[in-house]
């Protein structure tokens, strides 16, 4: 599923050719078959099977976006990716893609690898999160715990962006110095240590390993267990 549903679906091809292309492409269903396969899964995804004969600039970009949704599901596949599949749309119809997404796993026992900056929205929608920093995994652990007992430096950072709907919870605001460091050159040692508040010479010198702290919450941080960082309040 992919991040601009104006961008991703060809002008040029119908709704039902669109998503009933990886049927053909992969030589499981042609005619009729594929035909009414098609319409199973526009109904699946919240729309009317005489969308079928439209093209995509004649929907909104939220209608759209299901049309992408009901494309990745037409291989009943067992993982879909999902690149930033909500950050083009208006706030109110990312809670409907979403909400259609998280029906449509329970419906089909999806997995979704999620890619997303909006953290609202990886806390709504996952089971487990990983923290990437210059392109490593540098925390993963199940949503409620990483958010509420970050065990990473940048994990914080980002988890002080959170807005919390409390009016008395005072929150400082974790500003990261410097530039992000290039993935072909980066710096030695831990990765994130030129922009780390806490690091140490250790820091500079030797790469973190990853490790687990238990109950599966793995963490790439020389102080991961001296650290007492702060986390997101619950709503």
């Amino acid at each position: 599923i992919f991040q601009d549903p104006y961008s991703s679906l060809n002008p040029r091809m119908t709704v039902g050719s669109i998503v009933g292309e990886p049927l053909l492409v992969h030589k499981i269903a042609k005619g009729q078959e594929r035909e009414e396969r098609v319409r199973e899964l526009l109904a699946a995804v919240g729309l009317k099977p005489d969308h079928m004969k439209r093209y995509p600039h004649e929907f909104s970009g939220g209608q759209r976006q299901r049309i992408g949704v009901a494309r990745a599901l037409a291989l009943d596949p067992q993982l879909i990716v999902a690149d930033e599949p909500v950050s083009a749309l208006d706030v109110s119809i990312q809670a409907q893609v979403l909400n259609l997404m998280e029906g449509l796993q329970e419906e089909f026992g999806l997995t979704y690898l999620f890619v997303a900056h909006d953290l609202s929205v990886v806390k709504h929608i996952s089971d487990r999160v990983a923290v990437m920093y210059l392109g490593k995994i540098v925390e993963l652990a199940a949503t409620e715990k990483l958010f509420g007992n970050p065990k990473h430096p940048y994990t914080e950072a980002l988890m002080s962006a959170v807005p919390v709907p409390d009016p008395d919870y005072n929150v400082e605001r974790i500003l990261l110095e410097g530039d992000v460091p290039s993935p072909v050159n980066p710096p030695s040692g831990c990765y994130f240590h030129p922009r780390c508040r806490y690091a140490k010479d250790i820091c500079k010198t030797e790469e973190p390993i990853y490790r687990d702290l238990g109950d599966e919450h793995f963490v790439k941080c020389h102080l991961a267990e001296e650290l007492s960082l702060r986390p997101v309040v619950s709503e």
